[in-house]
């Protein structure tokens, strides 16, 4: 569908070598992976002339990452939306990636959502920036209205790190918006399953039928229907700074182009 450069995520907690085939079979140009160890997909990837980025939390695991052949590291800060690998913000996450990995590429992960964001994060050492939670309000972004409207009300305090959507992902912190469905488990005392308010009711119902109970870890997408707001709204703390609903490359233009001047200005001493 497009001759433009593109990634394809592979989350290594779950089976990814029959996706891992397909994607070098077409050609991918970039994989990314997140969530355990990269060295066999690494492997792979350097023989068959795809790009292999990884995701990290922590200084160790870029280390491990790097020594295992990843040609990129992602940095996640702890601020990030959807799953969260880390415990160490962005601000000081990232420099010390960049010390340990040199001269490996890093990119910043985590509570950017402008060209402030961008500007800082290139200050801090990285070669880019990763951006989740501002595109959640694209134009083409595959985001249910009910979702969306949430991101644009949300300030960054609303989004919440948690394991509460553990359906079908246990054990992986993440950070979501708070919901009906966050503000019943905390209510209740966090407990865990299967004593959590409301525990295996259907909230949702695809286009095809499919059913989400409550705590799934599936996010609401177009064509859902029920009480798709009690389903996990993944979000970062950079949610706060989304205001519009505006097409992908004018977010990317805008942005760019933000950092650029920003950059440009004169340091004061």
């Amino acid at each position: 569908m497009t001759t433009k450069p593109f990634a394809v995520n592979l989350v290594l907690d779950f089976p990814v070598d029959e996706l891992l085939d397909v994607c070098l079979a077409e050609g991918v140009p970039a994989i990314s992976t997140f969530w355990g160890d990269p060295s066999a997909v690494a492997e792979r990837a350097r023989s068959a002339g795809a790009l292999h980025l990884h995701t990290v939390g922590s200084v160790a695991e870029a280390e491990r990452a790097v020594a295992a052949g990843v040609d990129v590291i992602v940095a996640q800060g702890y601020e990030a939306g959807g799953h969260v690998r880390g415990e160490t913000t962005t601000m000081a996450l990232v420099p010390a990636v960049v010390d340990a990995v040199h001269p490996v590429p890093v990119i910043a992960a985590g509570g950017i959502a402008d060209g402030r964001g961008l500007a800082a994060a290139l200050a801090l050492g990285a070669q880019a920036g990763w951006l989740g939670t501002r595109f959640l309000t694209a134009s083409e972004a595959a985001t249910h209205e009910v979702y969306r409207q949430a991101v644009l009300q949300a300030a960054p305090q609303d989004a919440v790190h948690t394991r509460c959507f553990d359906g079908g992902w246990p054990n992986a912190p993440h950070r979501a918006l708070r919901n009906s469905t966050l503000r019943a488990w905390e209510a209740a005392g966090s407990p865990d399953a299967p004593n959590r308010p409301g525990e295996g009711t259907v909230v949702a119902r695809s286009t095809h039928g499919r059913e989400w109970p409550r705590y799934e870890d599936m996010a609401p997408v177009p064509g859902m229907s029920g009480d798709v707001e009690a389903l996990a709204l993944y979000a970062g703390q950079s949610a706060g700074l989304v205001h519009d609903i505006a097409p992908a490359g004018r977010i990317v233009a805008d942005i760019a182009a933000d950092a650029a001047a920003l950059l440009r200005q004169p340091r004061a001493l």
